[in-house]
């Protein structure tokens, strides 16, 4: 490979924390709740991983925050093709960039010809100068713009993400940055993926519609992840037993997703499916001759879809952080629960992953990616997993 495309959607993400489950048409709100981009910091550390590997590299990108200061940061010196309306913007202010502008930005990769905010979209077919490789920061909505224009430009051009954004379902990311910028410098290979998405505002009510929106070419290696398996199998006897076993006066941070819905609702709780809450068990209650029990009346709901700062808000020591792995990819951090961030992760004392054997046998290690890497590392190792209400399984966090 000689050349690379680099596009960057600088808002990618900024929804999760604040638990908005993503950005696209919530950004005002992202940031009236208090939102950071996370998307430039994690374009860096692509970039820099690539850079070790392939320094010499042409690399071409759109101007400011939508690539070229990451790009200049990890080492490189960028030829811009594209400017957005903002691209004086710095990392920490605000910026407009819109899925117009990651479309633009990938013609005029594809092209290798300058375009500004203010040009018409045009039609392209990829030339001969085309890049040899999109490499794109962002969710699945940034993917499916990427992935428009690269069928629409009927060529073979290869497509491959660093996962950025709140939800990814799509088959195109690289499992983390540095992984992501691994493989773009040593592929020698592609095979066709699948890039999905969702309705988001079916997503915040706790539906998921998942959408095949293309198929592209990507680069083959084993650290890119696995499309997202939505999984219904049993765990009534996994929730059963959890739910006995909950302690007194301990606060739990219960994860998205149905297994961890099952527990919740074996307790008495109205779980939000695809959000964060936040419950603490009652005191002891001795004339009952055992722990807080099974159901709502022993324990408080104290935050319902919260995001990172009512979760922080709320919680009393001690804390068991109860998640679930992403069927198809391991993630039990890091993929659709950023709320549940490095620093609701540093207050708790426990960390309870618990998850069906069908869905384990799926999955050959559990994964993180939270932004910060001494929490990754510490998280990093043998886990034991809950399968039923008695069994447990050990499984590598790698």
């Amino acid at each position: 490979m000689e050349s690379i495309g680099v596009v960057v959607n600088p808002i990618a993400g900024m929804g999760g924390r604040v638990g908005l489950k993503g950005t696209d048409g919530n950004v005002a709100e992202a940031r009236r709740r208090g939102a950071e981009p996370r998307a430039p910091d994690r374009a860096r550390e692509a970039l820099r991983s690539l850079h070790r590997r392939a320094p010499d590299l042409t690399v071409y990108t759109a101007a400011g925050a939508m690539g070229e200061r990451a790009v200049r940061d990890a080492g490189y010196e960028p030829a811009v093709v594209y400017e957005p309306a903002d691209a004086d913007a710095s990392d920490t202010e605000p910026v407009s960039t819109t899925a117009d502008d990651t479309r633009a930005a990938v013609r005029a990769l594809l092209e290798r010809g300058h375009q500004t905010a203010s040009d018409e979209p045009s039609e392209c077919t990829r030339s001969d100068d085309g890049v040899d490789l999109v490499f794109f920061v962002g969710g699945d909505g940034t993917a499916v713009d990427v992935a428009e224009v690269l069928e629409a430009a009927e060529g073979e051009t290869p497509m491959l993400g660093v996962p950025a954004g709140v939800k990814i379902y799509s088959s195109v990311f690289g499992v983390t940055p540095a992984d992501a910028g691994r493989i773009a410098a040593e592929f020698d290979r592609t095979e066709t993926r699948e890039v999905n998405d969702i309705d988001e505002d079916a997503y915040r009510e706790g539906e998921v519609r998942t959408e095949l929106k293309a198929v592209v070419p990507v680069p083959v290696a084993p650290a890119v992840q696995s499309s997202k398996q939505v999984s219904s199998g049993s765990v009534e006897s996994l929730a059963t037993g959890f739910a006995r076993e909950v302690e007194p006066s301990r606060t739990y941070v219960f994860g998205p997703g149905g297994t961890v819905g099952a527990i919740e609702e074996e307790l008495g709780i109205d779980p939000s499916p695809l959000g964060v809450d936040v419950w603490r068990a009652a005191e002891r209650d001795d004339s009952a001759g055992n722990a807080a029990g099974a159901n709502a009346e022993h324990g408080e709901l104290l935050a319902h879809d919260a995001a990172e700062s009512d979760i922080l808000e709320v919680l009393t020591d001690p804390v068991t952080i109860v998640v679930s792995p992403i069927g198809g990819q391991g993630f039990v951090f890091g993929r659709g629960n950023h709320q549940i961030s490095p620093a609701v992760i540093r207050r708790a004392d426990e960390i309870a992953v618990v998850a069906a054997a069908e869905k384990l046998d799926e999955i050959d290690s559990l994964r993180v990616d939270t932004d910060d890497e001494e929490i990754d590392e510490e998280l990093r190792g043998w886990l034991q997993v809950r399968t039923g209400r008695f069994t447990t399984r050990l499984v590598n966090v790698v």
